[in-house]
């Protein structure tokens, strides 16, 4: 079994309950179980500020799923939960699902890249990555702790 973060984001129409829906689904994707779930956060919008708040949460799981099977399982939850792909890439959305790390692997294809490509810059992801994993080492050898230090919350709070 691997083990897999997944960053969790909403802002539109109810996003607590598209967030505990969207955990729900996760529970049921084959060989996979969750392991563990962050607090949630409220935090800006990334892009246009003109949107809501966005809540955010990581997840732990362990799956027997490949990465790009996991992948199509998180997008077709995002589907049926009501996203709409748009070209507005930070967009509001009715939920997003990233894989953040899958195992040590270093994914670059077309599809999927792993570790997600700008996690280490992200307060949004960094902090509720830390709540359940503090002690973690990154592919690239950083320190999830170390790097914390040098990002801040930005008016990041609990939901």
């Amino acid at each position: 079994m691997a083990v897999v973060f997944v960053a969790l984001g909403a802002n539109l129409g109810d996003p607590f309950k598209q967030a505990q829906q969207a955990i729900d689904a996760i529970a049921l994707i084959p060989d996979t179980v969750i392991m563990a779930v962050s607090p949630f956060y409220r935090s800006k919008p990334l892009g246009p500020q003109d949107q809501p708040d966005y809540l955010n949460a990581v997840l732990k799981i362990e799956t027997a799923l490949l990465p790009i099977a996991l992948l199509h399982a998180l997008q077709q939850i995002e589907k049926y939960l009501g996203r709409v792909r748009k070209a507005n890439r930070w967009g509001p959305r009715t939920l997003d699902l990233d894989i953040l790390l899958y195992d040590n692997l270093q994914i670059n294809t077309d599809e999927l890249t792993v570790p997600h490509y700008d996690m280490k810059n992200r307060e949004f992801v960094l902090y509720p990555l830390f709540d359940i994993a503090p002690q973690l080492i990154l592919p690239d050898a950083s320190s999830l702790a170390v790097l914390l230090q040098y990002i801040p919350m930005n008016n990041m709070t609990l939901w």
